[in-house]
């Protein structure tokens, strides 16, 4: 689709901000999921859990409204490395949003672990169970979470470059209120 508008509708900022705050503690969660021993694990499991599904329905719906309404241009003095790059860092952003979640929910499955939501409700496992492909599934959500965690702070410093240095209006077509004005 073709945008014609010059910033990101209010849902689109809030499904955006919503999911960076949850995708930074479900980062942090899991890494401390995973180096702890004591009786907070148990707590970050249960937490990592149902926040892991509420992120995947969010980037489901998120993606359902960025294929509706599109994005704002990029500015024209964007060189074109920059905007591929750009449009290729968004694909593998969306990628592992989509991914995380369900490999994290097809590993519990095969390790014959329930995903309990709230009030013990559980989700059908996705795989059968099978110790070999939860392995590999592990190994793989830890992988993709510490690939997840560079491709976002790459993210976050592009947002300051276009925020602090070009001063653009890519920043501001995303931020809370910000109105884009291109230099």
């Amino acid at each position: 689709m073709k945008a014609t508008h010059t910033q990101f509708s209010g849902l689109q900022k809030l499904l955006h901000w919503l999911m960076a705050v949850l995708i930074l503690s479900m980062l942090f969660v899991g890494v401390g999921m995973v180096f702890t021993v004591s009786r907070a694990h148990d707590t970050l499991v249960a937490l990592h859990r149902p926040l892991g599904i509420a992120l995947l329905l969010l980037v489901i719906v998120r993606l359902a409204v960025r294929l509706r309404r599109g994005a704002p241009p990029l500015p024209d003095s964007m060189p074109p490395a920059q905007r591929a790059i750009a449009k290729a860092s968004h694909y593998v952003l969306y990628g592992l949003m989509l991914a995380m979640p369900l490999i994290g929910w097809g590993m519990l499955s095969a390790g014959g672990y329930p995903v309990t939501m709230a009030g013990g409700f559980h989700l059908p496992p996705i795989l059968p169970a099978n110790v070999s492909l939860f392995a590999l599934l592990r190994t793989l959500h830890t992988w993709l979470g510490l690939t997840l965690f560079a491709v976002v702070l790459l993210h976050l410093a592009a947002a300051l470059l276009h925020a602090l240095v070009l001063r653009d209006g890519v920043f501001q077509a995303m931020a809370p209120g910000g109105r884009r004005q291109y230099r």
